[in-house]
């Protein structure tokens, strides 16, 4: 059972950063649900830690949100590696693609569209705005993963986003 000080800190987080470990959370998980759930998880697995978490219990969260998305990306990618043998005889389903989407949904969209370690690193880097050394250690991986990843993930976004802004670019000559 976790002490009283552990769930008034816990509240605290809460209350003070809340909104930004959900939007962290919504972005690594690819949708407003997921995303509720992922960050129930983390603030679950912090509660359990307690007092035992060595250094900010943000970060903590924010790595332990980074930890259960990427198992949860690893599934998902397991369960794709079977969807074949499992749908064989059903076309596959068509994206929905609409000029009518908004900005933000379609950044979303293209989020999602990248490698989780891409998407982990633009979400850290340019949402929660950690720099390279905070986001490396975030990750558990190296300053110069993150450079290449940002960089990666950035030009992976334009290539994904240019026939949408290609689309919107003719719609406001149209108009």
């Amino acid at each position: 059972m976790p002490d009283a000080d552990a769930a008034a800190d816990l509240e605290r987080l809460v209350a003070d950063r809340g909104e930004q470990l959900l939007r962290t959370a919504v972005l690594l998980a690819g949708s407003h649900q997921d995303g509720e759930d992922l960050l129930q998880a983390g603030l679950e697995r912090l509660l359990r830690r307690g007092r035992r978490i060595e250094g900010s219990p943000e970060a903590y969260l924010r790595r332990t949100l980074y930890n259960l998305a990427a198992d949860g990306w690893r599934r998902q990618g397991a369960w794709r590696r079977k969807l074949p043998v499992i749908g064989a005889s059903q076309p596959p389903a068509e994206p929905d693609v609409t000029a009518a989407a908004d900005l933000r949904e379609a950044l979303m969209r293209i989020l999602r569209m990248l490698p989780p370690r891409q998407r982990a690193v633009i979400v850290l880097r340019y949402w929660e705005q950690l720099s390279q050394a905070e986001t490396a250690a975030t990750l558990g991986c190296s300053e110069g993963a993150v450079k290449s990843s940002a960089s990666r993930g950035l030009q992976r976004m334009r290539d994904l986003a240019s026939p949408w802004l290609a689309a919107e670019i003719e719609q406001e000559k149209a108009t």
